[in-house]
């Protein structure tokens, strides 16, 4: 196993360390941050996304990948992972090793008690400096429930939100649709959460 790395690294020396890493971490500024692992509703909404979006885009010029190839930020110096992302065209990577994405189109992100404040701000201030992205879309875990924030002019961002197993997500730029149902699909929700889903769909 790899020594932990010393407080401030450089780019270079971030990404030949994390290469050697059996887990995941963000850097940024110099800093190092351990990613923490994910539940098993957060894996099946992962997953369940995943092979919605490659069903759909199949033969279409658009890559969907999971959790583990890593975007860097241009703008910002943030590297980061998020837990699905798609690239329409070709994707264009950092260097030859090919795990760090430039240009991602549509990023999505699962939320958790532990990143959803940095994942509704931080991050996604610093996904908005890429030019190539069109959609990011934020997943409730604990109910049905997407936010849908679509790219407009002059870097304006227009937020929609569904809710409720019965909807469905349109993705205009992807021509693509995601149905909660299928979103949710085996999602097991806690008994109080149930209550607030039951609300949702009436």
């Amino acid at each position: 196993m790899a020594a932990l790395p010393k407080t401030y690294l450089t780019p270079e020396e971030y990404l030949a360390w994390e290469r050697k890493q059996e887990t995941k971490h963000e850097y940024w500024a110099g800093e190092v941050y351990a990613m923490a692992g994910a539940s098993e509703r957060h894996n099946l909404i992962s997953a369940n996304v995943v092979a919605g979006l490659h069903t759909q885009l199949r033969g279409r010029g658009c890559r969907v990948y999971p959790s583990d190839l890593r975007i860097r930020v241009p703008a910002t110096g943030l590297y980061t992972y998020a837990d699905v992302t798609v690239v329409c065209g070709r994707p264009q990577f950092d260097d030859s090793e090919q795990d760090t994405l430039l240009n991602p189109t549509l990023i999505v992100e699962v939320l958790s008690k532990s990143t959803e404040s940095y994942d509704r701000g931080t991050k996604f201030q610093n996904y908005r400096s890429l030019e190539s992205l069109t959609d990011y879309l934020l997943i409730a875990q604990d109910r049905p429930q997407i936010e849908h924030y679509a790219r407009q002019a002059n870097e304006q961002w227009l937020l929609s939100e569904v809710r409720g197993l019965e909807r469905v997500l349109e993705l205009p730029t992807l021509g693509c649709a995601l149905s909660l149902a299928d979103v949710y699909d085996l999602v097991e929700f806690p008994p109080t959460d149930l209550r607030d889903r039951n609300q949702t769909t009436r």
